[in-house]
């Protein structure tokens, strides 16, 4: 494959066979960028585990100390009381029935949907729509809860949500190439040792094999897992 010329500026950067820190691999990414627009800075972590047995997925949440320089829309569905609460939090779209009926006609013009428990049966209609897009509000993920002022709040700040898939891979966007490297370096360490606490008991051998950060259509650097303690 013929890569472009930001991308072979970067690897030459990157000595081959070698581990560096989280702060050193931040560094290279952020002085070579491969994009004319602010692309992301990305954690792909590969773990010693089976996702096909249930007693080891690994998924969490984490609010990631500065965001993801990413505006979150999001949408609420909620009544009474609720509502004017999740408005002052921050939520673009907030309601009800009408709010099921306009995504039937196929509106989604939100990142995130945050739900109050009295209001799922009302969006079990669009379940379909929703689920495969990674939209349906799950109490695991923290997206259905009675506090709902607080979800919406944690997502605005930066909550991130992670699980792992098919291949044992866990891969997370954590900020933009446009913030500073203490920034990048923070959110990506805060992702990791979230990950880390997540490990599930029956996870037996290495838990985290591999773990790289890239940016935006650049190399990927590998981490030393020792500078990972």
């Amino acid at each position: 494959m013929k890569r472009g010329k930001k991308y072979q500026e970067i690897a030459k950067q990157i000595e081959a066979g070698k581990e560096y820190t989280i702060p050193e691999a931040v560094k290279i990414l952020k002085n070579g960028k491969c994009t004319s627009f602010d692309s992301s800075l990305e954690v792909h972590i590969n773990l010693g585990v089976n996702p096909k047995h249930a007693d080891q997925m690994v998924r969490g949440n984490v609010v990631l100390p500065h965001g993801t320089g990413k505006k979150v829309r999001v949408l609420v569905f909620a009544k009474g009381d609720m509502v004017k609460a999740a408005e002052e939090a921050g939520a673009e779209f907030v309601g009800g029935e009408e709010l099921v009926n306009k995504i039937q006609e196929g509106w989604l013009e939100f990142d995130k949907v945050v739900a109050a428990p009295d209001m799922m049966p009302v969006i079990g209609k669009i379940a379909r729509v929703l689920g495969p897009r990674g939209l349906m509000p799950n109490p695991k993920s923290g997206t259905v809860t009675p506090n709902v002022a607080g979800a919406v709040s944690e997502l605005k700040a930066g909550k991130l949500s992670y699980r792992v898939d098919k291949g044992a891979n866990i891969h997370a966007a954590v900020g933009k190439l446009s913030f500073s490297e203490e920034q990048l370096v923070d959110n990506s360490k805060v992702l990791i040792e979230s990950i880390i606490k997540a490990k599930p008991a029956t996870s037996k051998g290495e838990y985290i094999k591999k773990v790289a950060i890239s940016g935006t259509m650049t190399p990927g650097i590998v981490i030393a897992k020792v500078a990972l303690r």
